[in-house]
């Protein structure tokens, strides 16, 4: 009896677990908007939660967003409720990310926590987000990596460097980029002229110039898993990746899958990631590298059109929804193509 009661006890602890996570997760669900200069919140009904107030105002990452107030960059809850006051200049990914955001206060960056108590000061030009427990930073004209303590993990020695992904950082050394692994040691040698993160166990990289290099995929033992043939290539997402047949003037879109197989034929003038089952595509006339009056729409991962109405420019789906501007109108879509939420009038975007 003692043992069945110890194991209801048990079970019902994991499900209060999961339900105080599914609704951390479903605190992030809010999506900025602006109208008539100013920024606010919605839900994914539509309905404002939280008034246009703002001068500027993002995502929420970790129950956190940054929003813009007098010039200057602090932290609100998902109430509204400005929690970090608005103190620092502008950065690119200065959004919380595994507990920390990395913030800027004229030349100097530093890492808070969620309470604005500063955790680390790190001695640097520049100092980005955290990623898979370790933050890039750049330190004169080169780049090294820092944990949480703010030890130097991987010492200040790449001409590039970005963020951990599925373990490893692409990094420049030389004129050519490579990987690394968490203690700095080089797991894929610098030998491309392009790398990107891997994404969905592969990285796009690059052998060749940027005009007539090709473009293919390697794992992360640095095995080629699709050969460089291709005249560009992005990171895969939903299982697709998306690659460009010709020059950016005139080159055609269209998506494989890991094997390197065409599953959506080259036949689009514009692409971008699939998100959300969902990428945004164009079929606009392209003058010189650019979409001439550029309508996106919306293709399945067959390459079925589902959205057909053309936003006035591309934007990915995120939980659920997108945010498009029809007739200079900024609207929220659903993946049905449905608004959910549209400006009272024209104006600037986020």
């Amino acid at each position: 009896m003692k043992s069945l009661t110890f194991k209801i006890r048990v079970l019902s602890l994991i499900f209060i677990g999961l339900i105080c996570q599914f609704s951390a997760e479903a605190q992030d669900v809010l999506y900025p908007f602006a109208d008539k200069g100013k920024y606010g919140y919605i839900n994914k009904s539509g309905k404002v939660v939280i008034p246009a107030q703002f001068e500027f105002a993002d995502k929420f990452y970790e129950g956190m967003a940054v929003v813009k107030q007098g010039g200057k960059r602090g932290f609100i809850d998902i109430t509204g409720k400005l929690v970090i006051p608005a103190q620092y200049d502008s950065k690119i990914d200065g959004y919380f990310s595994e507990g920390l955001a990395c913030v800027k206060q004229g030349a100097k960056y530093t890492y808070i926590d969620k309470t604005g108590k500063t955790v680390l000061e790190p001695k640097c030009e520049h100092a980005y987000k955290f990623s898979e427990g370790m933050a890039r930073m750049q330190v004169g004209l080169k780049f090294a990596y820092i944990d949480k303590t703010g030890n130097v993990v991987i010492k200040p020695e790449y001409d590039g460097g970005f963020d951990f992904k599925e373990g490893l950082a692409r990094v420049k050394k030389n004129g050519k980029w490579g990987f690394v692994d968490k203690t700095g040691k080089a797991v894929i040698d610098f030998k491309y002229d392009e790398a990107f993160e891997f994404s969905e166990g592969l990285a796009n990289v690059r052998v060749g110039n940027e005009t007539t290099g090709k473009w293919g995929f390697i794992d992360k033992t640095g095995k080629v898993v699709i050969e460089p043939k291709f005249d560009k290539a992005f990171t895969f997402s939903d299982g697709l990746a998306c690659i460009r047949v010709g020059d950016y003037k005139t080159g055609k879109f269209g998506y494989i899958d890991k094997t390197g197989k065409w599953v959506i034929d080259p036949i689009y003038t514009g692409a971008y990631f699939f998100s959300d089952g969902l990428a945004c595509v164009s079929t606009s006339p392209l003058v010189n590298g650019s979409l001439k009056d550029a309508k996106w729409q919306y293709i399945d991962k067959n390459g079925k059109l589902v959205i057909t109405r053309g936003s006035d420019f591309f934007a990915d789906f995120y939980k659920g929804l997108a945010y498009v501007r029809y007739d200079g109108v900024f609207t929220y879509i659903d993946k049905t193509g449905k608004a959910v939420w549209t400006a009272s009038a024209a104006g600037p975007g986020l």
